[in-house]
């Protein structure tokens, strides 16, 4: 067995902001085999993970460390009860793919999930969410690769320590693990709908279907991305850039005296999500470009390539528009997008 390594190899077709970075060398991961072969090659040099590139800035012209391409496919039942199945799929897959996958066999729970880019093996290190739902909520189980010792473990849900598009996965200090598949438990037929997030409900309404299927509710939600949010293949992007901040009650209560239209969500524990894509259109940046880095027209949260941008430039307008948010509303905004300079994985 031979792992297909290129040298000097661009990685413009490998991240959704179609930024120009060039990889010293490039590894293509298509089994676990490789990986385990990869590390070993490789020796105990750090290296960068790559999956579909979805949430994921370049900000550098050039990646000097291995960049190991995750290719694994693969998708599989792994057991079935009266209501429930799991099933696992290999951290290569496109997720988008692999929920339709689920939809047609008809397991539930993934549809408010649809349209959203990037591989299964992502999913769980953002804890992608949409419309009332995360993904943490039908994880099962997580495989991964531990650097320190070269072996295979799984990580239940309580494992992951998954919060607001986090998880353990995410976190720089605990870089030694590399997500090789995750498994869903999905139902089966007695499907629980989340219909009350978001345009779901009058979308659903528009359509006339008052008992929707998961199909429906999965059709629906891809309309309003499309409509709602550009076509990375069009515009290149990486959806929404910034978390929307989570504040506490008297913070949020001051805020509303002085922003009486401020729109938010109540969580539990006292504490209140405020949507960042509002708090940014209210300082003016939606549809501002700064070179071909630019806010989208529709939407403040999204930031787009217009064609030549660098990661620099992206990141230098994400900071400004972070440094002007604080100004007025003295609210931090974060990053959901992941750094490539930080994205370095390493046994140590």
């Amino acid at each position: 067995m031979s792992l297909d390594i290129k040298k000097n190899h661009s990685l413009k077709a490998h991240n959704t902001f179609a930024i120009e970075s060039v990889a010293d060398t490039f590894v293509t991961i298509n089994s676990e085999e490789d990986f385990v072969e990869a590390t070993s090659q490789f020796g105990d040099a750090p290296f960068v993970v790559l999956g579909g590139g979805s949430n994921l800035l370049f900000d550098q012209d050039r990646i000097h460390h291995p960049v190991f391409w995750i290719n694994t496919k693969g998708i599989q039942k792994l057991q079935e009860d009266d209501n429930t199945v799991v099933v696992r799929a290999m951290a290569g897959e496109n997720w988008h793919d692999f929920v339709l996958w689920c939809l047609q066999q008809g397991y539930g729970g993934l549809e408010n999930l649809s349209l959203i880019p990037g591989s299964v093996g992502a999913a769980p290190v953002q804890n992608i969410g949409a419309y009332g739902v995360e993904v943490r909520d039908m994880i099962d189980q997580v495989e991964v690769f531990d650097l320190h010792d070269k072996t295979v473990r799984n990580f239940s849900a309580n494992d992951c320590e998954f919060a607001y598009r986090d998880s353990i996965f995410k976190r720089s200090q605990h870089r030694r693990w590399i997500i090789l598949s995750v498994s869903f438990r999905l139902t089966r037929h007695k499907h629980q709908l989340k219909l009350d997030y978001g345009a779901i409900q009058q979308t659903l309404q528009e359509a006339g279907l008052e008992n929707p299927a998961i199909q429906d509710v999965s059709n629906a939600v891809i309309k309003i991305r499309q409509e709602k949010l550009p076509d990375p293949k069009v515009i290149p992007n990486a959806g929404s850039f910034f978390k929307n901040p989570i504040i506490g009650a008297e913070t949020f209560r001051q805020l509303k005296e002085k922003y009486p239209d401020i729109p938010y969500f109540e969580l539990p524990d006292n504490r209140v999500k405020i949507p960042a894509g509002w708090l940014i259109d209210q300082c003016g940046w939606k549809g501002k470009n700064q070179g071909d880095s630019a806010v989208h027209e529709n939407h403040a949260l999204v930031l787009v390539n217009h064609g030549h941008a660098n990661g620099d430039e992206i990141l230098a307008l994400a900071n400004s528009i972070k440094e002007s948010v604080m100004h007025r509303f003295e609210l931090s905004l974060a990053f959901e997008v992941n750094l490539g300079s930080e994205a370095v994985f390493s046994k140590d």
